[in-house]
């Protein structure tokens, strides 16, 4: 799969019209249902490389788009995730210069 491609497992003729927020993999047991013992060889059943990891926020961000930013009648819950994820952001990169002008009350 090079850059702009579609996915290797994506079939035209199977699955119908492309849709970026879908995996076209086979399908496996979610996280939700895997048991304590099973999560090891859960975890070595998935693709750790840097393209499926881009894949994966790939597919997050065109899930959001469609459930958010891309219907008809949007609301304003993704410019407040928006706001909210950005106020986290910022409070955790600025999280060093804000620990060191705590205010006691005793010193």
């Amino acid at each position: 799969m090079g850059f702009g491609d579609y996915p290797a497992e994506y079939n035209p003729k199977v699955h119908g019209v492309y849709d970026p927020a879908r995996f076209y993999g086979k399908p496996d047991t979610p996280l939700s249902q895997v048991k304590v013992s099973e999560l090891g060889s859960w975890f070595g059943r998935r693709n750790k490389s840097p393209s499926a990891v881009a894949a994966a926020c790939s597919r997050a961000w065109w899930r959001w788009q469609h459930k958010y930013m891309q219907p008809k009648r949007s609301t304003m819950a993704p410019y407040f995730q928006l706001v909210v994820g950005s106020m986290i952001f910022f409070y955790a990169i600025n999280y060093g210069k804000m620990k060191a002008h705590r205010n006691y009350k005793y010193h």
